[in-house]
């Protein structure tokens, strides 16, 4: 029998020693490599909630072992709760930090453990897999070992499924429930309406609002009423308040802020016809009453929607045509006028746009008033026009007679005519269109003229010469007697001298009619 020499036994020894400090060794590192957090997870969709409710039981895999949860981090990163309230440290970065907020887990022999059931709430629009990363400590012969549970783990996932849970928080407002809030100044045609609250109008919708301005006929709200002016905008995704303006007409006028575009415009409000009602904004009816805000519609004015006029005509025959007329820049409505002149009187209806002409006779015309609503009383009478064709004034003259004569042609008035010689004054009145003069005759005296007065038509005193022919009695033109007839040629050169007079006469009628000049013998 062979046996080994001594110096064999010593790194035998040391070998056996080596692989008992091994074993050792790998007996005291597996428990460290083998322990590990122990997660499930179950969820939740709470009635009327909208969130999802994960409920975590954490644990961890050692025996006989108590360990400390130092902090977590869920995906999605929401906050992590105890029953008792305690909200988990959050881990960020993938280390764990010191002691925070430790929770204790504690195990027995039997392997029973306290386990830690946390809660977590995720967006109810959360959906697939959720996971929730768990560092925890604790000690393993006198040394703290720390374990990780990550998402590469199965255990620590939990799948939440497809579905939402519950309502979610709208992100825009369809129309049909938009609420909105507006301004109106009437008078001043002007408007602004909002959108209420901080959603705004889903994409593609749009609520169109307009501002409409009308000719009204009174302040109080009346019909027919005549569309003035008109704006319209539209709220839309993007856009939370606009702002309208109208003309507004300088007279009576309705103006009114509606729900609707171009579309809802009336643009003749009349009896019997369309109406606003509770489109206008205000109202306390759907959908005027989905705008918060004074009442959307104004009546008033001053002044009436006409702008009736007339004037005065006067005829040389002494009728005066007033010529009526409703066609100003706001006449919408027609106007009754009344023409007043003496006894006599007449009405007469103007439709909008239109004029027409009445005649006042020449008996009544002296004094004419026109009246009407919301018209300035206007008056007035006739007045000779100065294209009317002037009398004529004729003298015939001989030793016995002193003539003159007078001529008033047709279309001219009635004329009165005053002739005046020496301390003796004769009135005539001339009928218009005679082909024969109106005549006055006098004894012929020692005066060589004439006067011939208008009253009617103003201006100084035409003064007419007297010639007596020179074969008369007494010799001469200053005699007082009148001399004898002439005959033959002399008569002959007394006609001429007539006709010379004749157009002396009426040069001096019109000269002094026209330049107010008189004439002297």
């Amino acid at each position: 029998m062979i046996r080994p020499k001594l110096p064999l036994r010593r790194p035998l020894a040391i070998l056996g020693a080596a692989v008992l400090g091994l074993g050792a060794a790998l007996t005291a590192a597996a428990p460290a490599s083998a322990h590990h957090p122990e997660i499930t997870g179950t969820v939740v969709c709470p009635s009327g909630s909208n969130e999802k409710v994960i409920t975590w039981t954490i644990s961890h895999s050692e025996a006989d072992k108590s360990a400390t949860i130092l902090g977590v981090l869920g995906t999605p990163d929401t906050p992590v709760t105890t029953k008792e309230g305690q909200v988990l440290a959050k881990i960020d970065g993938g280390s764990a930090p010191d002691a925070v907020q430790p929770v204790l887990v504690k195990k027995n022999r039997d392997n029973d453990s306290d386990t830690v059931v946390v809660t977590q709430k995720v967006p109810g629009t959360t959906t697939g897999v959720v996971s929730l990363d768990v560092y925890m400590k604790w000690i393993q012969d006198d040394k703290t070992v720390l374990e990780k549970k990550t998402n590469d783990n199965e255990d620590g996932d939990v799948n939440v499924g497809n579905q939402t849970c519950g309502e979610q928080p709208p992100v825009c407002v369809d129309a049909s429930k938009a609420k909105f809030k507006h301004t109106f100044d009437g008078p001043g045609g002007k408007a602004t309406v909002e959108l209420q609250g901080n959603l705004p109008l889903c994409d593609g919708v749009k609520q169109p609002f307009t501002l409409v301005s009308y000719f009204a006929p009174r302040p109080q709200y009346d019909v027919p009423q005549y569309l003035y002016g008109k704006d319209t905008d539209v709220i839309e995704a993007g856009t939370t308040s606009i702002a309208l303006e109208v003309p507004v007409p300088d007279c009576n006028t309705q103006v009114d802020l509606i729900w609707g575009g171009e579309s809802e415009i009336i643009e003749e409000i009349v009896a019997g016809g369309a109406r606003y009602g509770d489109k206008k904004l205000g109202s306390r009816g759907e959908p005027g009453s989905r705008s918060e805000g004074p009442q959307g519609w104004y009546n008033g004015g001053t002044k009436a929607c006409q702008q009736p006029a007339a004037d005065f005509v006067s005829n040389c025959d002494g009728s005066v045509a007033v010529n009526l007329s409703n066609n100003g820049e706001i006449s919408k409505y027609p106007v009754e006028f009344t023409i007043t002149a003496g006894e006599w009187t007449k009405k007469v209806s103007i439709a909008a746009g239109k004029g027409d002409t009445v005649l006042v006779p020449a008996e009544h015309a002296a004094e004419i008033v026109v009246t009407a609503e919301g018209f300035e009383t206007k008056k007035g009478g006739w007045q000779r026009p100065e294209e009317c064709e002037l009398p004529e004034v004729l003298v015939d003259a001989d030793c016995d007679t002193f003539g003159v004569g007078v001529l008033n042609p047709e279309g001219n008035t009635p004329l009165k005519v005053e002739v005046t010689y020496g301390d003796e004054t004769k009135t005539l009145t001339v009928a218009p269109g005679n082909t024969e003069p109106e005549v006055v005759t006098f004894k012929p005296g020692k005066s060589t003229t004439a006067s011939v007065v208008f009253p009617e038509l103003g201006g100084e005193p035409l003064e007419v010469v007297f010639e007596k022919p020179a074969n008369c009695g007494g010799g001469g033109g200053g005699s007082d007697e009148p001399g004898l007839p002439v005959t033959g040629a002399a008569a002959g050169g007394i006609a001429i001298a007539a006709g010379v007079l004749l157009i002396a006469g009426v040069v001096l009628f019109i000269v002094a009619r026209r330049r107010r000049v008189t004439f002297t013998a």
